[in-house]
């Protein structure tokens, strides 16, 4: 994987796991109630997850994606409507109140690393995803197992960072955002961040082209 090819991607990371979801939600709802501390335990979880859907990922589409330039076309253009679709959904999402559970400050840590774990794998929309954007930024003509891991450890390491955000921001400042007008604002500052990973995806090109 060249440098500009890593740094398009690095940058995708950044948009794909500040813009909200279950894993957010997840973080934050652990933050309000166990503190950064045991949080920390459900960010875990939901990176074990998003390993498991990499490798998924990886295993199923890379021979494919080297064969075949129609393939990477598809999936390119399915990704790009797909981003819109959920800046669409974003934009018109209505404000709801974040339930979170009883205060706990005893619970088990494996009880924590397996919710984080399952809310991702439980999320079909999740690997829809992955598989949209992840071969977008394959080099066929390098080796792909590499490129893969280099990814994967790349997404980790910055969703790790905006989880521990997330949790850390609910912790201390979520129970002040009672504003339905507050909320509005950042569901469609989140809209536009899709519609911007959208804008960026459809410039990607299959690597030798």
């Amino acid at each position: 994987m060249s440098w500009q090819l890593w740094s398009a991607f690095f940058l995708a990371c950044w948009i794909i796991s500040i813009s909200p979801g279950a894993g957010a939600i997840a973080s934050m709802s652990a933050g309000v109630n166990h503190g950064v501390r045991l949080g920390f335990w459900n960010i875990l979880g939901l990176q074990l997850a998003l390993a498991t859907q990499i490798t998924i990922v990886a295993a199923g589409v890379g021979v494919l994606l080297t064969t075949t330039s129609w393939a990477f076309a598809l999936i390119k253009w399915f990704g790009v409507v797909y981003l819109l679709y959920l800046a669409w959904q974003q934009w018109r999402a209505p404000v709801r109140e974040i339930k979170l559970d009883a205060q706990v400050s005893d619970v088990p840590v494996h009880k924590l690393v397996l919710r984080g774990f399952l809310v991702n794998m439980s999320n079909p929309k999740a690997m829809v995803f992955l598989l949209a954007v992840l071969p977008q930024f394959i080099d066929p003509r390098a080796p792909l197992a590499q490129q893969y891991f280099v990814m994967g450890v790349t997404m980790t390491v910055v969703d790790v960072i905006v989880m521990t955000g997330y949790t850390w921001l609910a912790s201390r400042i979520l129970r002040l955002m009672h504003s339905a007008k507050q909320q509005k604002i950042l569901n469609r500052g989140f809209a536009s961040l899709f519609t911007l990973a959208a804008g960026l995806l459809s410039l990607v090109h299959q690597a030798g082209k």
